[in-house]
């Protein structure tokens, strides 16, 4: 599978944001800080903890969450600086530095600041236990610095501590980022040795197969999951069915999804509305769209975002989309895809026709995303999509 992003999953961390303090409206703001960013509301996370720090409360633990949530909204230098903040506060204990340490380094290197981000590794290994996030973290960083034996030292030490089919999927794509999808491989291959015990088990090694692109094994096993009434499976077994092609019964597997009780409907109807977009569906694809938008997280509001972009060039409203194009790059700067998008765009507003502009854009799709979003580039009018990410 192209282009799939690192997924950062730095865990060591949102139950220091739910500690409690001492009552009254400062702790109210503060609380309700770590709720936005639990949910995924990060903007509204940002302003609660800058409240938090500018009343004195909970300081260290207030820069620390402003710090994951400039992440998330693509501010990396903020973030970075809120981290070292935190870092320098005389209140934080060892655990809440260690954590600090680690989305500080995150920050770093999706900055490109791969020294900066490799000296808070090494800060994490000489001064703090490590633990699977740990070496996964120093894993990716020594990856983007070209340094294979430590990247693989580190992959090896993280997936030993955490021998799980989301840590294997989780190096599997940074691997994959790097063009390197034989070093992951092994990492998916392993997972799939252990045996199904239930429906999460099934889930899990469909996931695991729908990565390495064995969409029978995949359909066999989230079939089972399924069948043993897993929410996530359905989700999972539509993104199958329409990496196969199979757009009727994706659809039939999305619309299952959205109708559950505790799933996550955004992301039900994204898949269908990728599957209209398939079809040529495109007026029930920007409904879908819209529905998606009324109870979708940060991230679930990226994908949506960007398929409507991708749904108006398909209808060659180039003007349209160019112009949710430029309110997109606005809310999530950090996606690099979206600069190509955006070129693509003015070129089909000024130099070419409608006409010229269609051949171009034929095959422009978007893929879907759990977490975060990926983009499709489609700045030279080439398909880089027709895959979902979970």
């Amino acid at each position: 599978m192209k282009n799939k992003r690192i997924v950062w999953m730095l865990t060591a961390g949102l139950t220091f944001g739910m500690l409690t303090g001492c009552g009254g409206e400062e702790k109210k703001t503060y609380d309700q800080a770590c709720a936005d960013l639990a949910q995924g509301s990060y903007d509204y996370a940002l302003q609660g903890y800058q409240s938090s720090i500018t009343a004195g409360y909970k300081t260290a633990e207030a820069y620390r969450g402003a710090g994951i949530a400039n992440i998330h909204l693509g501010n990396y230098q903020d973030a970075i600086d809120s981290l070292t903040n935190g870092l320098n506060d005389e209140k934080a204990g060892k655990a809440l530095k260690k954590d600090m340490l680690a989305y500080r380094a995150t920050a770093e290197l999706k900055s490109g600041l791969n020294d900066a981000a490799m000296a808070d590794c090494q800060t994490l290994a000489e001064s703090y236990s490590m633990d699977a996030e740990t070496y996964y973290l120093t894993g990716c960083v020594a990856l983007a610095m070209d340094s294979y034996d430590e990247a693989s030292s580190n992959f090896t030490e993280a997936y030993g501590e955490d021998a799980t089919y989301d840590r294997a999927i989780q190096i599997y794509e940074a691997y994959l980022e790097k063009d390197m999808e034989a070093d992951g491989t092994r990492y998916l291959e392993a997972a799939l040795k252990t045996e199904a015990k239930n429906a999460e088990d099934y889930c899990n090694r469909g996931k695991v197969y729908y990565y390495m692109e064995d969409y029978s094994n995949a359909q066999k096993e989230l079939t089972e999951a399924v069948n043993q009434k897993s929410t996530e499976g359905m989700l999972l077994l539509g993104m199958v069915y329409r990496a196969q092609g199979d757009t009727s019964n994706a659809r039939s597997m999305y619309q299952q999804y959205v109708s559950a009780d505790d799933s996550e409907p955004a992301k039900g109807y994204n898949g269908l509305a990728l599957c209209d977009m398939d079809d040529g569906s495109y007026d029930s694809a920007l409904e879908n769209i819209s529905k998606g938008l009324e109870d979708a997280s940060t991230e679930e509001m990226q994908d949506l975002l960007f398929n409507e972009i991708v749904v108006y060039e398909k209808k060659l409203d180039f003007a349209t989309a160019l112009s949710k194009m430029q309110e997109y790059i606005k809310m999530f700067p950090d996606d690099e895809n979206a600069a190509k998008e955006l070129t693509f765009l003015q070129s089909r507003n000024g130099e070419l026709s409608n006409d010229t502009a269609s051949d171009t854009t034929e095959n422009t799709d978007a893929e879907a995303a759990s977490d975060a979003g990926d983009t499709t580039d489609t700045s030279d009018g080439s398909d880089e999509s027709g895959e979902e990410e979970y």
